[in-house]
């Protein structure tokens, strides 16, 4: 069943990176002045920054999910944002996502974290730019003097 792999993880990256744009695209639309002054409202440190920073970093880290680029990279800090929101925008409403809770935000950290350090397959940028890292080259030169 290994030939299902690379679809599988392909198929997580497109809907975790659509998610990602979708909320990016949300608090960009509704404007980062906005998004600053509910951030805010939950006591997140710095708001200002942090709505600047969540925001790029869903829209980017979206396409870099989708396009199989800095996997690992962009797994990582949609993770830490996704454990952000969870602390800061639900936790004091308990576990249930229906209730405002945290349940949703951190199956969306689960998931970039899996698909960040899954091997993306073949269908990916990672796959070209680092298919020959931990690699061994078996080729042997032997000159004749």
């Amino acid at each position: 069943m290994t030939f299902l792999r690379t679809p599988a993880l392909l198929i997580a990256r497109i809907i975790l990176g659509v998610i990602f744009i979708a909320h990016g695209w949300q608090k960009f639309t509704n404007g980062l002045d906005a998004t600053a002054q509910g951030f805010d409202g939950m006591g997140v440190p710095a708001p200002k920054l942090s709505a600047f920073f969540t925001t790029w970093l869903e829209l980017i880290g979206g396409v870099a999910l989708i396009l199989g680029v800095l996997l690992p990279l962009f797994g990582t800090l949609l993770a830490l944002t996704m454990f952000g929101a969870a602390y800061f925008a639900h936790w004091d409403n308990g576990f249930w996502a229906g209730d405002k809770g945290y349940e949703y935000v951190i199956a969306l950290a689960a998931g970039v974290l899996a698909v960040g350090f899954a091997n993306a397959g073949v269908v990916s940028i990672d796959h070209y730019l680092f298919r020959r890292v931990g690699r061994r080259d078996s080729t042997v030169v032997v000159e004749e003097g």
